[in-house]
């Protein structure tokens, strides 16, 4: 890899020697490199998992589907559940507020053979989410976290399950090493660490320290480090740093779904290729449309091929941060409604065009400044209660 596409912090780390590191062991699911595509909504859907497994081996799981939803029948979340014919492992997040509710959704999932392994949400750090007790929140009763995790293993059977979460919702009040305990004891195969608090949102650097503190207080469980990982070197230095399992790739792909044969080349003992310039870019973004189009778009419904590119955009937007006339091409991708008019787009462009370095690091997808995270009134005054919270807190809809 050209020096110019490895970051200053990342100089003096070496690629993966021999055996340095193991397979990662899910259940009876063995994951080499030990990498995982972060579930992310609007993002995870098919298409964009197919692609990133196209660049390279690991885990690919799907958005986060409501057990609520899902159990009620509704058709949103069981097409969020849909995957392809050749996916393999088929892995799903699930995110619930309710033990038997979660158990009656795990049941359904594990019954209809459609899930290999489920992920338990527990990170989610939006406002209308914490305030009603849900998401992020959740881990600080630790009963219900504990309650809620034994009926999701119990009804999984021999289908792995795993737990994220984050450090807490802010540093006075931190969850993560009993929500470890709890994942051990209760059978989980891994849990995943976004270290970060809820009130730190998406902003600042990742506490990779607490990957670490984490790790050594459940050594027999499979910990996950998730935060930072812009390039294939962070993966490494975040293992070593903190000698956690695996790691889990979020922002760092969008766009960049090469993100993946870079973690595959460094952990296999060799430098990353460089990134691909700007021709070879557009034409794996006309792919993912095309993808996309095909996943969801009706062909005898021209509607549903606009509302497929809308939803696009945001994709297009992150595969071309960085190059040359970036905010007047944004201006144009926000304006397209075919695929047809993304190919004219991207001809006009010089194929040539290297990918830029600055663009390596470069924040896509969700930011934020730090907040004060909402919580219901009196929360922390009972946080030895099992019972669940308000059911405006489990998130209406899947998705996210």
């Amino acid at each position: 890899m050209d020096a110019a596409y490895v970051s200053d912090i990342n100089r003096e780390v070496s690629p993966a020697a021999v055996d340095e590191f193991a397979p990662l062991q899910i259940g009876p699911l063995k994951v080499w490199p030990p990498v995982v595509l972060a579930p992310m909504a609007g993002v995870t859907n098919y298409p964009f998992r197919a692609l990133c497994r196209s660049f390279g081996a690991g885990l690919y799981v799907s958005e986060m589907v409501t057990a609520g939803p899902l159990v009620r029948g509704d058709a949103r979340s069981h097409a969020l559940a849909r995957f392809g014919e050749d996916e393999r492992p088929r892995s799903l997040q699930l995110y619930g507020i309710d033990p038997v509710i979660v158990g009656e959704a795990v049941a359904r999932l594990v019954g209809d053979a459609r899930v290999d392994h489920l992920d338990m949400n527990f990170g989610c750090p939006v406002p209308k989410v914490t305030r009603k007790g849900g998401g992020a929140a959740l881990p600080l009763k630790w009963r219900l976290l504990r309650d809620i995790v034994r009926a999701a293993v119990s009804a999984a059977g021999d289908v792995p399950v795993t737990i994220k979460v984050r450090m807490g919702i802010d540093d006075e009040h931190l969850s993560y090493l009993r929500s470890g305990e709890i994942a051990r004891d209760e059978g989980c195969a891994a849990i995943g660490l976004h270290a970060r608090t809820a009130a730190q949102f998406y902003a600042g650097e990742a506490r990779w320290e607490a990957i670490a503190t984490l790790k050594d207080h459940v050594p027999s469980l499979a910990v996950l480090g998730n935060g930072d990982i812009w390039e294939a070197h962070d993966a490494l230095r975040m293992m070593r740093q903190t000698s956690c399992d695996g790691i889990i790739v979020g922002r760092g792909c969008l766009g960049r779904p090469w993100l993946f044969r870079d973690l595959a080349q460094i952990f296999d003992g060799r430098l990353p290729d460089n990134p691909p310039p700007f021709g070879q870019v557009a034409k794996i973004m006309l792919r993912h449309l095309q993808d996309a189009l095909k996943w969801f778009a009706v062909p005898s419904d021209p509607a549903s091929e606009r509302a497929t590119v809308h939803a696009f955009r945001k994709h297009a937007a992150w595969y071309t941060k960085g190059f040359r006339g970036g905010a007047a091409l944004r201006a144009e991708l926000m304006g397209l409604d075919t695929w047809a008019e993304l190919r004219d787009l991207v001809r006009r462009r010089d194929p040539a065009e290297p990918f830029p370095p600055a663009a390596m690091r470069a924040v896509r997808g969700k930011s934020g400044r730090r907040q004060r995270v909402a919580l219901p009134a009196r929360y922390l005054e009972q946080l030895d209660d099992a019972s669940p919270p308000s059911p405006e807190a489990e998130i209406a809809f899947s998705g996210g």
